[in-house]
């Protein structure tokens, strides 16, 4: 047990002011009022409280029940993850050294608290004496009860105390490493930002691009020039529409050198480290390979299920993309190279379904994509309304808060949107919970999304790529299924389903894009007010399997990396990791010059920072279930609100309350069938 540690200059009273100014009883919390002090001494409240209510109930004389065990723990666990999660809402968004130092100190103890819980086998011993036929257990708290035995037979409770203290080791150390590689490789790709010095080297970009580019490299110092930042992923959105070749290449080379030039932000030593751990731990827990641990705890059960899925989709995909390659090849008129793709893809496209993808920005502002689009098909398919809330701010001046309420009125939570990327900010685009709906704790969500589109030169309208379109339906996906949760416990709130189902949702959300009562609504061009033409929305849905032998490829890469890192055996050595990765895409046959992986191993955040440590493959795992879902909305669409009310009841509200797969068979009728992935990407 440790005791309460408040900043240096501060007292008890002091920490529990800063624990109510983190995570107030309910809302958002009031970021501007909060420093880092304020940060750490909260944590080291919430820490200690929740270390005295484990100890408590691991040694409660009485016999185990489920209200004086399960609860005080989800209250407790509650408590310390809403101070965690604010916190890294701000370093993620806003990042500064005192805060990356402060990350780097809080993530290993946050994370060791939370597995000594796992491992503690007084608490197995009364988590499994709840239960049986007289207990009167409501099935969500069966089925929370049987996650924490799972969670905690999966972290090795009742192994040996040496064998758990080496887990806790390796665990801090894996901490700690995570939060390193993120801190490196948001430096490099800030050093790594493109600067160019006459405006006709960006031929092809909107005014508004250039204008941003040039505002961009004035607030770095540099006037008169221009400074194009790297995107998340390894290809740019700006490769589709520059005409200079060299140009693109300086792109292409810059964003896929990122921590891997031998310099003080190289990841790769980093990477080595957290495989071997990762493989280490999987060792101690009884598990061939960190994947193999992985799967236990996800809808897919084995390494063996997911090279099941993946492998038969990259041969197709990548036969596929050879005959996309030829063809762009004899357009360009010579071999296309990674960083021609993007440009000959948009000339083809524009010559097979007369497209002009950068013209359409001018019909996707910033606005109306939000209030006529996101919200609009909120209130058609789930009867929900969204308020802006101008007395509430969130952690920077970008973001924007909204009320949601439900269809009677009645108040659903607060939905958080910061939009512009930023250089102190984590690139892609993500969605958290502030506070999780639970009726425990009387609370409603908070939850935001984070997205990464380049700012606007100040006075030009903020216009959105097709991408970024669903992209941020994407993201508001699972947003909505955080405001929809409808369950009693925070550990099987919203967000909280298995890894390889949370995508699910949201990727069905990505369907009202291009909906007509939804896109009719917002596609409405910026400056003459006229809306999208029918003709041309068509060709968009038409064109919607244009180029997928490419974007499938690249994203099996990615996933394929994935797998192919968290299948190295204890002890086995990585001497090059470049090598490492190019043997593993060949292997898979998705090593095509010209498609690089859309994250290169070194700056793969989602699997070395995140979550999605050999849990990549769940993009692809829960679209096969989506593209099911979509053409059950499509046979429903003439009672869309009906069809949204049972999706909403068997698969929302539900959260993680409930076996998962069960969840979609009583949605569904019956399993979902991977040949609607294959129609939805065209690779059927």
């Amino acid at each position: 047990m440790s005791a309460v540690r408040p900043a240096p200059g501060t007292g008890a009273v002091d920490g529990h002011r800063a624990l109510r100014l983190v995570a107030p009883p309910c809302g958002l919390p009031p970021f501007a009022d909060i420093g880092a002090r304020d940060y750490e001494t909260a944590f080291e409240v919430a820490l200690d409280l929740g270390e005295k209510t484990v100890e408590s109930v691991a040694s409660d004389p009485e016999r185990a029940t489920f209200d004086n065990t399960i609860v005080p723990l989800e209250r407790a666990g509650d408590l310390l993850e809403r101070v965690v999660m604010a916190f890294l809402t701000v370093s993620g968004a806003d990042a500064t050294d005192e805060l990356l130092a402060l990350e780097a100190r809080i993530t290993p103890r946050w994370n060791a608290f939370r597995e000594a819980v796992l491992r503690d086998p007084r608490l197995f011993a009364r988590i499994e004496a709840i239960g049986g036929d007289d207990t009167g257990l409501s099935p969500e708290q069966g089925y929370l009860v049987g996650r924490y035995r799972s969670l905690m037979a999966g972290a090795g409770v009742g192994l040996p105390a040496q064998t758990t203290a080496r887990l806790a080791a390796i665990s801090a150390r894996l901490a700690a490493l995570s939060a390193e590689f993120s801190k490196r490789l948001l430096a490099d790709t800030a050093e790594l930002a493109v600067i160019v010095d006459a405006e006709a080297e960006l031929d092809g970009l909107s005014p508004g691009d250039i204008a941003a580019a040039r505002h961009a490299a004035q607030v770095r110092g540099m006037p008169g020039r221009y400074l194009i930042a790297l995107a998340h992923p390894t290809g740019h959105p700006y490769l589709k529409q520059l005409t200079r070749r060299a140009l693109r290449q300086r792109i292409m080379s810059a964003s896929l050198s990122r921590c891997r030039r031998g310099n003080a932000n190289d990841t790769s030593g980093i990477v080595v480290q957290i495989v071997a751990l990762r493989a280490e731990m999987a060792r101690l827990l009884g598990h061939p390979s960190y994947a193999s641990l992985a799967a236990s705890e996800e809808t897919a059960g084995t390494p063996g299920a997911i090279s099941g899925l993946l492998q038969p989709l990259a041969t197709v995909a990548a036969r596929k993309a050879r005959a996309e390659h030829a063809a762009l090849s004899e357009l360009a008129g010579t071999t296309v190279e990674s960083w021609d793709w993007p440009y000959h893809a948009e000339r083809m496209r524009l010559i097979r379904h007369d497209l002009d993808t950068a013209a359409l920005r001018h019909y996707f502002a910033v606005e109306s994509v939000l209030t006529r689009g996101l919200f609009h098909a909120a209130r058609l398919v789930y009867g929900l309304s969204f308020t802006e809330r101008a007395d509430l701010r969130g952690w920077n001046d970008d973001c924007r808060v909204f009320e949601a309420r439900d269809c009677d009125g009645s108040p659903l939570g607060l939905y958080v949107l910061d939009l512009y990327a930023r250089e102190a900010k984590r690139g892609g685009a993500r969605t958290h919970s502030l506070v999780r709906q639970a009726r425990l704790l009387e609370a409603r969500a908070v939850v935001c999304n984070g997205l990464h589109v380049p700012r606007p030169a100040p006075g030009e309208p903020a216009l959105l790529t097709l991408e970024a379109v669903v992209t941020l339906f994407h993201e508001f996906g699972h947003a909505l299924h955080a405001l929809m949760s409808a369950v009693s416990y925070p550990s099987t709130s919203g967000l909280n389903v298995l890894r390889d189902f949370v995508e699910y949702p949201a990727q069905v959300n990505e369907m009202w894009a291009l909906w007509p009562d939804v896109v009719g609504n917002y596609a409405i061009h910026v400056e003459t007010g006229e809306p999208l033409p029918a003709e041309v929305i068509d060709r968009i849905r038409t064109a919607a399997t244009f180029n997928q032998g490419f974007l499938t490829t690249e994203h099996l890469a990615a996933a394929t990396l994935d797998h192919a890192w968290h299948t190295v055996a204890p002890g086995q050595q990585v001497a090059d990791v470049d090598e490492f990765a190019r043997l593993a895409l060949a292997r898979a046959g998705l090593d095509h010059p010209a498609i690089p992986s859309r994250y290169a191993t070194q700056y793969f955040q989602h699997v070395f920072f995140g979550q999605y440590a050999a849990r990549y493959y769940s993009y692809l795992w829960s679209e096969v279930l989506a593209a099911d879902t979509i053409e059950w909305f499509t046979e429903h669409a003439g009672d869309l609100r009906g069809a949204g009310q049972r999706f909403r009841d068997t698969v929302l509200a539900i959260g993680g309350s409930a076996d998962p797969m069960a969840a979609y068979r009583a949605f569904r009728g019956r399993d979902a069938s991977v040949g609607a992935l294959l129609r939805r990407r065209g690779l059927d």
